[in-house]
């Protein structure tokens, strides 16, 4: 089994596709780091702004990282609630 503990930093202030479109192959989520937030949150989805909600919303604090291990094929989407700025790591297939 191949373990990725490195991935390319990819910064969100607002809601969107932290990674991937309808024709690639997707990749995996390593976690994200919590820059700075007033009371934001986030809803992480497979497939875009319509896709499958991967674990409901999450309220996390300023100064953290949150490990988040999961594959995505095609488009990971953010939905972002309040203010918050966080930076995600994501290896690509």
């Amino acid at each position: 089994m191949i373990v990725t503990q490195c991935g390319a930093p990819i910064n969100i202030t607002a809601t969107g596709n932290v990674a991937g479109s309808t024709t690639s192959q997707g990749g995996k989520l390593l976690g994200f780091v919590v820059n700075s937030t007033s009371s934001g949150t986030l809803v992480l989805r497979r497939g875009g702004s319509g896709g499958t909600v991967t674990g409901g919303t999450l309220t996390p604090a300023a100064g953290t990282f949150i490990p988040y291990p999961m594959d995505f094929d095609g488009i990971l989407h953010v939905t972002v609630g309040g203010t918050i700025d966080v930076t995600f790591f994501v290896a690509f297939s």
